[in-house]
């Protein structure tokens, strides 16, 4: 039986287990790694588990904790159980700093990934996709792509997670599809126009701007709702945090309808005539509007106006792009005056950067990438300007230094979007789609948890229940997200000493007290509020006689002629309203009235007869 044991590795009887040695525990800390080897070598039980499971890196002794003299000992802390806690705590921070360095190796968050060249004289811009797909790997090469469709020009939209595209070109050709593997997964010819297209809160449903109303459809290409309220809509945008489906039209109107309830939540009236650009920034979910005139707007659903409106150019606006990396600080705006501005978001006081493009005829786009990289359309090529030299003020016209360039002849260029998590941008063209790989442009390391490019099909179940679970209200869209939760300002109505009035807030105060912190107090309409006003509430300064007469007066003005209590509350009530209350004291005074009636005429003798019943009784409804 014991030759079986050795040989399985198990665990001996109770009986039979040999004592472990002490030597760790008599030898100190410095030790315990050989009296561990010694324990070990010893005893069955530690062999049989340590050849089968590891120690977690987060109890492993970190180089900072296991090297001498590192750690402070707080010798000079007398208290035993506070020293031992400060103790805990440095070696805590310590293994938490060697982890967050360890981790920051492996996901190697310091290299940006772009382009370098070897000399002073080269350029990255210089450098072809034909190179690029070289030196690149295998799995990145699958970005590259040139699909040639007749259904143009096209507007293509990713999903949060990268994952899948969706494209719907002018002349009505529509699909989806998971553009890594290839999969197709619906492809429609609605034979109308469709000028955009967008996700909702993922891959299983679509909607589609088309010619008169905006549809929704789902992963199958089954048409599940005609949104009629959104007419004639030329650009659409999602919210995915608060659930908000915002669309804005030829008749210059700002919809936003919420996709969970399906109700209409408000509409605005931009007063700027039709609008054909439109973009939100990721922050603070707030709607970036370009407008004919060359005036650039910011909405949001609980105000009527504009939160900011701003003259950007000279001309149409064109295209609208807000940079995800910097919190959405910075704007980028390019018009039909063939310019490209850059804006700082949190002062608007003028330009950040400025310069003229190329092929002004047709229609400049821009977009921002995840890692600040922004992208620009001019004539019949893409550029791509690097982060820190656009952000950096300048006052010249003069485009700053660029990154990469690709020339596409197929015209206008309609549509240019990042990939998140892959270094692609994808160009919508007459001809069709156009991917080129543009090195350091997206975000490497994602959160499983917000946007999982992996996930499965229960993953992306319990993410869109959760999601919904955590809806956030449309009346939190602010230009400054941070302002929730803060602290409310201190009242205004405070004292000659200029503290404040009361301890209590004055919204929540009794209205005697609000008018008597305003200094409005009524006498009259509480009977302690006379002995208060003339100080003697506690019986001093003021007789029995005074009050008695102060009650007096009071109740002769309470029952004189339209004052009567009674009638001044039945007076208050709206007389549109039905209110059962009301209703009932109505009737009360009816039969009271009917009573003194008939005490007045038996006093005076009178016999009241009794009417005599009519046909039509009958049909009358009893009480």
């Amino acid at each position: 039986m014991d030759s079986l044991f050795a040989k399985a590795d198990a665990v001996k009887p109770l009986a039979k287990r040999r004592k472990t040695s002490h030597k760790a525990s008599q030898n100190g800390s410095n030790s315990l790694r050989n009296a561990g080897k010694d324990s070990a070598n010893n005893d069955y039980t530690a062999q049989s588990v340590t050849k089968h499971t590891s120690v977690p890196k987060s109890l492993l002794p970190t180089p900072i904790e296991s090297s001498s003299g590192k750690l402070p000992k707080y010798s000079h802390i007398a208290n035993k159980k506070l020293r031992g806690e400060l103790h805990r705590q440095s070696a805590h921070n310590a293994r938490a700093k060697a982890l967050v360095d360890e981790s920051a190796d492996m996901l190697l968050v310091e290299d940006a990934g772009k382009i370098e060249v070897e000399g002073e004289m080269e350029r990255t811009w210089r450098v072809g996709q034909d190179e690029i797909v070289q030196s690149a790997g295998q799995e990145a090469t699958k970005g590259r792509k040139e699909l040639r469709l007749d259904g143009g020009p096209y507007r293509t939209r990713y999903t949060r997670n990268g994952r899948h595209l969706a494209i719907a070109g002018h002349h009505g050709h529509v699909a989806t599809f998971d553009w890594q593997t290839g999969t197709l997964h619906t492809e429609l010819q609605l034979q109308e126009t469709c000028r955009d297209i967008t996700f909702l809160q993922d891959q299983t449903f679509f909607a589609v701007a088309q010619k008169k109303y905006v549809y929704v459809y789902d992963r199958d290409g089954v048409e599940l709702h005609c949104l009629k309220a959104h007419i004639e809509p030329t650009r659409l945008e999602f919210l995915p945090y608060h659930w908000l489906l915002a669309s804005v039209g030829n008749a210059g109107y700002l919809k936003y309808q919420d996709t969970s309830t399906g109700q209409l939540l408000c509409e605005h009236r931009t007063k700027l005539g039709s609008c054909t650009t439109m973009t939100q920034n990721l922050h603070n979910a707030v709607i970036h509007l370009g407008h004919q005139n060359g005036c650039v707007t910011l909405w949001t659903p609980n105000l009527p106006h504009p939160a900011v409106q701003l003259l950007a150019h000279l001309g149409p606006v064109s295209s609208v792009s807000v940079d995800p990396s910097s919190g959405g600080r910075y704007m980028a705006t390019a018009g039909k005056d063939g310019t490209v501005k850059v804006w700082d978001c949190r002062n608007w006081k003028g330009v950040v950067r400025e310069w003229s493009v190329r092929g002004s005829g047709s229609e400049t786009e821009v977009e921002w990438s995840q890692r600040g990289y922004l992208g620009v359309t001019s004539g019949g090529s893409v550029n791509v300007y690097t982060p820190p030299s656009i952000s950096q003020p300048f006052n010249g016209h003069v485009p700053p230094p660029l990154y990469l360039t690709h020339p596409i002849p197929s015209r206008p260029l309609t549509s240019l979007r990042f990939t998140p998590f892959q270094d692609v941008l994808t160009i919508g063209h007459n001809a069709g789609i156009s991917s080129i790989l543009v090195p350091g442009t997206a975000e490497p390391n994602f959160d499983s948890s917000e946007a999982d490019p992996f996930e499965s099909r229960k993953a992306r179940r319990e993410r869109e229940v959760k999601s919904l679970l955590d809806k956030i209200q449309p009346d939190l869209i602010t230009l400054d997200p941070e302002l929730i939760g803060t602290l409310v300002e201190p009242s205004k109505l405070v004292t000659s000493d200029g503290k404040p009035a009361t301890d209590t807030p004055y919204a929540r105060l009794p209205r005697f007290d609000q008018l008597r912190v305003s200094g409005k107090v009524d006498t009259t309409e509480d009977p302690g509020s006379a002995d208060e006003a003339t100080g003697g509430g506690d019986g001093e300064g003021i007789d029995e006689e005074k009050k008695q007469q102060l009650r007096e007066e009071k109740d002769k003005k309470r029952m004189r002629g339209k004052n009567k209590s009674m009638k001044r509350y039945l007076r208050k009530q709206r007389k549109n309203v039905i209110d059962p209350a009301t209703v009932a004291i109505r009737a009360k005074l009816e039969k009271m009235k009917e009573e003194k009636r008939k005490a007045i005429l038996a006093k005076k003798g009178i016999i009241e007869e009794k009417k005599k019943p009519s046909a039509l009784d009958r049909f009358k409804r009893k009480a």
